[in-house]
Parts: structure tokens; C-alpha cells; sequence
């Protein structure tokens, strides 16, 4: 009763609505216990924003449970299975090293997703260890709260601890285990798995549940399943359009890591772009750039189709007409993407309006950019501040050309300098997790346990808009681009 009350006095409100799923799509299983586990970090603002104590998360009887050394009252820990599309190859997949502890109730009454990540093997774990490595657990909860605070849809960190065990990857590493917060964990590859199972009865069952959890406007229209879609088709076009607005590279886009919900999931192999290029790829297993920055919208669309594939049962009696309906409804992606990319774009270059003009401005940067291999994210920021630097960007004719069209077209608007300038701030962050910051972080960490470095980080990186003198310094690229950078997936 005293290990309960402890607990219970943590602010834990734990549920699991998603095991009453049938049993097929999950596996019931505890976290492995760990030998001494140290908590490292803990994300306070987000602890009070889902009702918990952070004073006794950091407690004694507290920490056990980011080890899953101990269980919450009302936990049901489960690990999901599903199966999808890896660099364009299916394979049946699962949670081979998270488990789902249960559904935190916030006070505000939503449901979110606690999941511990490297906590030991599962039925899915295919010969995997089960365990996680420290660097890329650190690497997630810096990216994760960056993209939050950028205003981009994202699971979340919540903790991370080290579990005084190594773990053996190509060399031994530290071992962690990092607690995740989401939405929930319902990916497209959820819906490919149900749909490979055949079972008309356990794809409505999914259906039905992610519709009520994440859509349930859905429920009292005429065609719950195809507005479903829609909305999923929607929400991701809005968040790939984010990504790119800001250079980031998610780097395994495979259908097992697309979230139902909207919001980023997995970052393993992932980084934000320095050098405006299209190609950029950090992934070190995407030897083909498959997920390069410029190909991250083809490839939603694609795993999109997939996703409409496994709809097309609950669709319309006739499967030909349901095909139809899917497809239909996956083409409007492109044109929904490209609307909200352009809205964002237009806000970058403090464009309150709309031009038939303004493609063909925002193209012509980006090629200047890309052809004088300039910055991205700072290069925005010196149209914000009209502060050029150095660049040969801003000495070229080309750059002079455009920015006689930008004036022109800026100043056709019914708008301030001021409110230009404050439109361009609010689009355009001070500060991105530089590749060369985020590493200089995990070294000290990783190697030294001083993660002193890291929470600096992680206090610039909070207020992405701010500008201040302090994201000044940590905006400065490094003496030297770093083009072969590479990214692991950490598995």
C-alpha cells in the first residue's frame, strides 16, 4: 500500500482503453527490470501539463517506474503490434523495444499515450535486444521539445534514465530508457496490420477507436470512414508542410512511423537541414535519399495511399468504388500540402496576402539559395532582420534582382514595416537544434554525464521565436559545414 500511495501521489491517473482492443493487436508484456536506473532528466513542463508531481517523479519510489522497475496502479503494459512499409519493403513489425504502460488522464480530461522506450524485449523484438542506447534516447527528447516549441505537432519526452546496464551496438554504450508521451502510438502501420489479418471485424474495431480517441467529429457524419481519411490526409499535409517550412528531416519515413494522430513520431535518424539543398539526406541507412527533405511530401502521399489501402473494406460495399473513393481522396494531398506550404512560405517573406506572383518569388529564393549553398534558417533570418551578412548570396546580382521583386511585392500590401517585420519573426525561428550543438551536447553527456551542455540547449531551444542574444550565439553555423554528417537510427 505505501509503494501505491507514492505513486498515487505522483498525480498517475492511468487507464488503457486500447487494450480492450482485440487481443491480436497487441501483446501483454512487463518492462524488463533494470539494474540501477538514474533519472538524467525530467521534463517539468510537460509533467504539470499531464497532472503530475514532478518533486515525486524525482523521488526515490518515483524513478523506478521511468525503468519500468515498477508498474503504476492501473497499468496495463502492452506492446502494439503492426506491419508495414520499411524503404518501400513490407514486413511485420511491432514494438519491439517500447512497451505502453496505459493512457495518463490529464486534468483537462485528454488522453495521452506513456511509453517507455528501450525497456527490454517483446514478441517483436525479432533477435533485437529490446534495450536503447543513451545518446539516441538524449537525442530524441532534444528534437522533440525543439519541434514542440517550434509549434509542430510531436510526441513528447518526458523522462529519461540510465539503467546502469550496457547496451552493445557497434561498440558498448551506456543504456537508457526514455518516456514517451503522445497522443497515442496508432500508426499507419497499426491499420496495415489489421488490414493484413483479414479481419473485416478487428480493422472496424481499430477504426472505430481511432476515430472516437483522435476524430470524433467523424462519428455523426454520412460516411464516418471516408471523412476519417480525410481528416488523416488533412492533418498530415499540415505537418509536412511544417517540417519542411523549417528544414527538418524526419530521415525513415516508413509507414511504421507515421502517427494517425498528426504528430511526429520516432526520431531516430533525424536532424534539420544547415545548407538549403533538396537532396539533403542525414540518414545513415538511406543510402538512396529516399527520405530526403525534398522528397518528404511524395513519400506522405505515398504512405497515405497505404494508409486509404487498408480503408478501402469500411469504404463502400463495391471494391472497385471503394479503390475509387480512396484514391480521390489521397490525390487531394498534393494540392493540400502545397496550400499550406505556400501560407507558410508567404509568412516567412512577411506576405500577408495572396499573389499568383508569390510561387515563383519563393522559387526563385530557394534556387538562389541552393546555388550559393547558403544557410537556410538564416538565411530567413537576414530578410527578417535586413541584416545581410557576408554571403555571397547577398552580393550576387541574382539576390539583387529578387530582392527589387520581394520589395515590390511587399509593399503593395496594406501593411506596416512593423507588421511586416513582426510576421517575418513569428515565421522564422532564431534558433533550430544545429547538427553541430545537438552532438556537442550528446558527447558530454554520453561520455562525460554532464549534460550541463544539454539543458542549455534544451533553454535556448525553448522559445524558438524569441530572438534572443543568447540564440544569437547558438544560431552561428560552425567554422566548417559538415556535409558527410550522419544520423543512426540507434536500434
Amino acid at each position: 500500500m505505501a509503494e501505491m500511495s507514492v505513486l498515487n501521489a505522483a498525480g498517475w491517473n492511468l487507464d488503457n482503453s486500447y487494450a480492450k482492443l482485440p487481443n491480436k493487436l497487441f501483446s501483454v508484456i512487463n518492462p524488463t527490470p533494470v539494474r540501477s536506473p538514474i533519472l538524467v532528466i525530467l521534463n517539468h513542463s510537460l509533467a504539470k501539463d499531464v497532472g503530475l508531481n514532478s518533486k515525486e517523479l524525482e523521488r526515490d519510489e518515483g524513478i523506478p517506474v521511468f525503468a519500468g522497475n515498477k508498474l503504476i496502479e492501473n497499468s496495463k503494459p502492452i506492446a502494439q503490434a503492426y506491419a508495414g512499409h520499411q524503404f518501400g519493403y513490407f514486413n511485420m513489425l511491432g514494438d519491439g523495444r517500447a512497451i505502453l504502460l496505459g493512457e495518463q488522464i490529464t486534468p483537462d480530461g485528454k488522453r495521452m499515450d506513456i511509453q517507455l522506450k528501450g525497456s527490454g524485449r517483446t514478441p517483436y523484438s525479432r533477435g533485437g535486444d529490446g534495450r536503447a542506447a543513451l545518446g539516441p534516447m538524449l537525442r530524441e527528447y532534444i528534437i522533440s521539445e525543439a519541434m514542440y516549441a517550434l509549434g509542430i505537432p510531436t510526441t513528447r519526452s518526458l523522462a529519461v534514465v540510465t539503467t546502469g546496464e550496457p547496451v552493445y551496438r557497434e561498440i558498448e554504450l551506456p543504456g537508457a530508457i526514455l518516456t514517451r508521451v503522445a497522443a497515442s502510438h496508432i500508426r499507419v502501420a497499426t491499420f496495415q496490420y489489421a488490414a493484413r489479418l483479414g479481419s473485416i471485424e478487428i480493422l472496424k474495431s481499430l477504426s472505430d477507436y481511432t476515430i472516437n480517441r483522435h476524430y470524433p467529429s467523424c462519428i455523426k457524419t454520412t460516411y464516418p470512414y471516408l471523412t476519417f481519411l480525410n481528416e488523416v490526409i488533412e492533418r498530415q499535409a499540415e505537418l509536412i508542410a511544417k517540417w519542411q517550412l523549417v528544414g527538418f528531416i524526419h530521415g525513415v519515413m516508413n509507414t511504421d512511423n507515421m502517427s494517425i494522430s498528426g504528430e511526429t513520431i520516432d526520431y531516430g535518424p533525424c536532424a534539420f537541414m544547415d545548407t538549403y539543398d533538396p537532396k539533403t539526406v542525414f540518414s545513415s541507412i538511406d543510402t538512396r535519399g529516399r527520405y530526403a527533405y525534398g522528397n518528404q511530401p511524395p513519400i506522405a502521399k505515398w504512405n497515405l495511399d497505404r494508409f486509404a489501402e487498408t480503408l478501402v473494406p469500411l469504404l463502400h460495399d463495391d471494391q472497385d468504388t471503394a479503390i475509387e473513393i480512396a484514391e480521390d481522396a489521397t490525390n487531394k494531398f498534393n494540392e493540400l500540402y502545397h496550400k499550406k506550404w505556400l501560407q507558410g512560405m508567404r509568412a516567412k517573406l512577411g506576405i500577408f496576402d495572396e499573389d499568383t506572383f508569390d510561387q515563383a518569388l519563393i522559387e526563385e529564393l530557394l534556387t538562389i539559395m541552393y546555388t550559393y549553398k547558403d544557410d537556410y534558417t538564416n538565411t530567413f533570418l537576414a530578410l527578417s532582420f535586413d541584416k545581410y551578412t557576408d554571403s555571397p548570396l547577398f552580393e550576387s546580382l541574382e539576390y539583387t534582382k529578387w530582392h527589387e521583386k520581394w520589395q515590390a511585392r511587399i509593399t503593395k500590401q496594406q501593411k506596416t514595416k512593423e507588421d511586416i517585420k513582426n510576421l517575418m519573426l513569428k515565421s522564422n525561428p532564431a534558433i533550430i537544434p544545429r547538427n553541430h550543438r545537438v552532438e556537442e551536447a550528446l558527447d558530454a553527456a554520453v561520455k562525460q554525464a554532464d549534460y550541463s551542455l544539454m539543458e542549455r540547449l534544451l533553454t535556448v531551444l525553448s522559445n524558438p521565436y524569441s530572438h534572443s542574444l543568447e540564440q544569437a550565439e547558438y544560431a552561428k553555423l560552425p567554422e566548417k559545414i559538415n556535409c558527410s554528417y550522419r544520423t543512426f537510427c540507434g536500434t
